[in-house]
């Protein structure tokens, strides 16, 4: 062929004389448009990864008719799961919190952190998602799952693994969206490349490393201060701080969507407001593309 374009139109008449394949079988019907505006998205996303923000607001504008089903939502309430439309299709849904919420108990979870409680409440949505065959969609902005003492003895190991367990167990497609911060384990237990999903897009704000710049800045400016001390070479304030900050620029530069789209750690760096396009063309993609495994429930389960 002399170029692309000759290229794709020759496989598409080959292709066309393909028989028939049988599709995945997940449901959709007749889509309805949000109540509210995909436009608005662009301002409730700060343009600061660190604030917070009601994750809600986010699904009022990208689900049909703005309408979700909620699972357990009074529980593990750092994490959304739902059944929800998108244009038409059914989908699961897993997505990360960002404003700060309480506990029955009334202890406050800081927004964007995997609890026990929300870690064992997403894997039994995930496992049920599978059941059911509905197709995942994990909206990502995760700083990690909490750490300390208390969230050790409360089962934050047990529940992080079910969650993680459940993700690289599902067979169902999975579309992951990176809306904002995808730090640690947090990326892997929300369906980050790793765990094949079969697309991942990431937000033009969106933020990919194991920690954040500034707490990562930080321990690398310590690391490194410590070395050249032992070396007989001492820091005033001025030198350590231009040091932290060529560190930061650096560390800011890897963590960008584009430097992750040009590793192939994401598939496409998309405009939020194109949202629910790029979800019904993922789904439409993998009914027509069935993988078919089982699911073992048993492996989950408690």
């Amino acid at each position: 062929m002399k170029n692309d374009e000759e290229c794709i139109k020759e496989i598409r008449s080959i292709c066309g004389k393909f028989g028939p394949r049988g599709k995945a079988g997940f449901n959709r019907i007749a889509p309805l448009p949000p109540k509210f505006n995909q436009d608005e998205i662009l301002g409730i996303l700060p343009e600061d990864t660190l604030k917070p923000y009601d994750t809600y607001e986010i699904l009022a504008r990208i689900t049909d008719n703005s309408e979700i089903d909620e699972y357990k939502a009074g529980y593990g309430k750092s994490l959304i799961t739902a059944y929800a439309r998108i244009e038409g299709w059914s989908v699961g849904i897993v997505a990360n919190q960002r404003s700060i919420t309480k506990t029955e108990k009334g202890e406050m979870q800081i927004g964007g952190v995997i609890y026990s409680d929300s870690a064992d409440k997403a894997a039994r949505f995930i496992m049920n998602c599978n059941q059911r065959n509905i197709p995942l969609l994990f909206l990502q902005d995760v700083t990690g799952f909490m750490v300390g003492s208390k969230a050790e003895h409360g089962g934050i190991i047990k529940d992080g693994a079910k969650m993680v367990n459940a993700v690289a167990n599902s067979v169902v497609p999975k579309i992951t969206i990176i809306m904002g911060n995808s730090f640690g384990a947090g990326n892997y237990a929300m369906c980050g490349k790793a765990y094949d999903p079969r697309f991942i897009f990431a937000y033009p704000n969106a933020k990919i490393a194991v920690m954040g710049g500034a707490q990562a800045s930080s321990v690398l400016l310590d690391i490194k201060v410590k070395q050249m001390e032992k070396k007989g070479k001492h820091f005033s304030d001025e030198d350590k701080k231009k040091l932290l900050d060529e560190i930061k620029n650096s560390y800011e530069g890897t963590s960008s969507p584009l430097y992750a789209a040009g590793k192939l750690w994401v598939d496409e760096v998309i405009d939020p407001r194109r949202t629910r396009e790029y979800i019904s063309m993922s789904i439409q993609a993998a009914e027509n593309a069935p993988i078919e495994k089982k699911f073992n429930v048993g492996v989950i389960q408690t």
